[in-house]
């Protein structure tokens, strides 16, 4: 999006359960460009006429859309922002999330790339019986890592598979190949891809196309070692399939950190099955020094009238 140049200030409501933290960071940069007019933790305190610019989590933002007849700029402080893209409302310009993520999805996919490699659980289970055997285990060395999804947050996990000595072959809409990956498939192609993976990764997000795209077709061409990790959408699996596939031995485990809907039920058999990790959507989360940061760069942008970075397509959903 590009702005008015003579347009050199912002009245910022920010809408998200850290706001207050927000504003405590944007207040100590004493940011001359940046006024902030409202700062709450529920939709229902904000007044919506005074909308023009939002830095808010989508699912707030999604509760007052319709009401903020002024809002021109909203800055998500999610990776995802499905209740914003789903929204009829266009009308604006939406920015997202990128580049502050791969710390964290690095540690947190290849924390259980090990926990199931290593045989932790095994072990763990050994140690509690007093029980001194022999328990298989093995390398990550020489195994296949196919990540669905080539983004930024994806070739985050290159550097360390390489480190590891692991292939990295890697899926998206076109096929194209990205540097970094071994090879890359189409979506078409998406059996071919799990044939080859040892580990396999969600990283796709939240789009039309890709709902419930780890369908029966697709866990079924996993090899029966496999470990599925979803840290992408929850969106992107088919949950009967899934638990289908780990009760007749069609795939090791599954890690699961996203889920359709959250919280994830209490009485949803995912919770309690012997082969499934729930960690509670917490793989990478929103630090608000990190979109704080990202925002101030984007008001730089704004104000400048260049075009500001991580701008969602509407029609393409990302």
């Amino acid at each position: 999006m590009k702005t008015n140049k003579d347009q050199k200030h912002i009245e910022l409501t920010i809408l998200c359960s850290d706001a207050f933290r927000y504003r405590e960071l944007i207040e100590a940069e004493a940011y001359q460009h940046v006024t902030i007019v409202q700062c709450a933790t529920e939709p229902e305190k904000v007044n919506c006429k005074q909308v023009k610019c939002l830095l808010a989590s989508p699912s707030m933002a999604a509760v007052i859309l319709d009401d903020c007849p002024n809002l021109h700029w909203c800055q998500s402080t999610w990776a995802g922002n499905a209740p914003l893209l789903n929204h009829p409302r266009k009308d604006y310009c939406l920015t997202g999330v990128k580049g502050v993520f791969g710390q964290q999805m690095r540690e947190y996919v290849f924390t259980y790339l090990f926990h199931f490699a290593r045989n932790v659980r095994a072990f763990t289970d050994q140690q509690l019986q007093q029980s001194w055997q022999t328990i298989p285990y093995e390398y990550v060395a020489g195994k296949t890592l196919g990540i669905l999804g080539a983004g930024s947050i994806a070739r985050a996990l290159i550097s360390p598979a390489l480190a590891f000595d692991m292939n990295v072959i890697g899926l998206n809409s076109s096929g194209n190949s990205v540097p970094g990956f071994d090879k890359v498939f189409s979506a078409q192609q998406k059996e071919t891809f799990a044939r080859e993976c040892d580990y396999v990764v969600n990283l796709l997000p939240d789009t039309a196309a890709t709902n419930e795209f780890i369908d029966e077709r697709f866990l079924a061409a996993l090899p029966s070692h496999a470990v599925l990790i979803n840290a992408g959408r929850g969106s992107a699996i088919d949950d009967e399939s899934l638990l289908a596939a780990l009760n007749h031995n069609q795939l090791r485990g599954a890690v699961l950190d996203v889920f359709k809907d959250e919280p994830l039920s209490v009485d949803h058999p995912y919770w309690l099955h012997p082969r499934v990790i729930v960690t509670q959507h917490t793989a990478a989360e929103s630090r608000p020094e990190d979109i704080v940061a990202l925002f101030l760069d984007n008001v730089e942008r704004y104000v400048a009238g260049r075009p500001l970075r991580f701008q969602f397509d509407f029609e393409k959903g990302y």
